[in-house]
């Protein structure tokens, strides 16, 4: 047979979107289970557009989830995030992807591994990637997952349903600890570059902030514009390494460039500051409490991944970061207001510091869509390896 199938299902889930598997209709073999990733998103491709796959050419267009029902007691589903790479045959499992973290609840309703009634529901998922706990509440109607609503989403066009993400405890996701250095700011040494001074923060995923003027930039800069500036990137790049370091991830920057190249994120901080969007319009900096540019798989992102945004509302209020002294004079609220590329995302975040700092909770509201469900065709040789 030249191609084989596996069913899926493309999902939105906030800014991004990918295919969702069940767990049990994927190779048991993990290598050609990764394959099957590849191929099915059409990675890796040369030219960076992913045409022969399910892919849109940027991270949060790459994507992967694998969701079965859970064994574990007071969870309804278990749910492994792959990043697929763009460029080269990597599906990295070392973070979370926040935005279609909102969507693994709906998909389970929708898939009936979950057995909602109509009206509000709550959904707990675990996540493998960081041994962690999510919950999404939302909505059921006509026992499918609701889409249509009045809430805006920046960066997406038109209205949604509603779907509460929360995360208790997101602290030390993937190093243990939600300052891994145990210091608010770390000078680091990136090869080839000048040092920077950072903050190393592990909430829902770890992210290196580094102050866009120490750039030499004010951070309201375009993804393009950033995308075209290469000696930039490159310097992000070896900075994200120096950090995936100092945090424990990595060995040396070479074990950070193969293994962890979906995490640490890096992201650009500024004081809030007018901003022209990607669709033409302008956001005042009065409407917003910060302003942060993400790169995420070395490339500039059109949002602000979602987990980034809530590692950086958890730093806004551990005093001293980059992202505190950004906020100026004034102290971080509980919720507060992100300003990106595309808008503004709000986010809720509970920290407290009892002898040292720790994330409660955070919590955002996202929108989500099934997209299309059915069979996934990939070349059976390129599964075979």
């Amino acid at each position: 047979m030249d191609q084989t199938t596996t069913r899926a299902v493309f999902m939105r889930g906030g800014t991004s979107k990918g295919l969702f598997f069940r767990a049990q209709d994927l190779p048991d073999d993990t290598a050609v289970r990764d394959r099957l990733f590849l191929a099915a998103l059409g990675s890796p491709d040369g030219f960076g557009r992913q045409l022969d796959g399910m892919g849109g050419g940027i991270s949060s267009l790459s994507k992967v989830m694998s969701v079965q029902p859970s064994a574990r007691d007071g969870i309804d589903v278990d749910y492994l995030f792959g990043q697929v790479a763009v460029d080269r045959p990597f599906v990295d499992y070392n973070s979370n992807c926040g935005n279609l973290s909102a969507a693994i609840g709906p998909f389970a309703v929708d898939e009936g591994f979950v057995d909602a009634p109509d009206g509000p529901v709550e959904v707990r998922i675990f996540n493998e990637n960081t041994q962690k706990t999510v919950i999404n509440r939302f909505h059921v109607l006509g026992g499918k997952t609701a889409v249509s609503g009045d809430f805006v989403l920046d960066g997406v066009s038109g209205t949604g349903a509603p779907v509460e993400l929360v995360f208790p405890d997101p602290g030390g996701a993937k190093t243990g600890k939600l300052l891994p250095t145990d210091n608010v700011r770390d000078m680091l040494a990136p090869a080839d570059f000048p040092e920077i001074e950072a903050s190393l923060v592990d909430a829902t995923n770890p992210v290196v902030f580094v102050r866009a003027t120490d750039l030499g930039l004010d951070g309201t800069e375009s993804p393009m514009a950033l995308e075209e500036n290469r000696d930039l990137l490159r310097r992000l790049e070896a900075t994200r390494r120096a950090a995936a370091v100092a945090m424990g991830l990595a060995t040396d920057a070479d074990d950070a460039a193969r293994h962890w190249a979906s995490s640490p994120k890096i992201a650009l901080v500024a004081p809030p500051t007018d901003t022209k969007l990607l669709n033409g319009d302008a956001l005042a900096g009065s409407k917003v409490d910060l302003v942060v540019r993400v790169i995420s798989m070395g490339i500039p992102h059109r949002a602000v991944p979602q987990t980034s945004a809530l590692c950086m509302s958890v730093a806004a209020q551990v005093g001293g970061t980059v992202v505190a002294e950004a906020l100026g004079d004034a102290a971080a609220p509980p919720r507060i207001r992100i300003g990106h590329s595309s808008g503004v995302q709000q986010i809720s975040a509970i920290v407290t510091n009892n002898n040292g700092w720790r994330a409660e909770e955070i919590s955002v509201t996202r929108t989500v869509r099934r997209l299309m469900a059915g069979e996934v065709y990939v070349p059976t040789d390129r599964i075979a390896g």
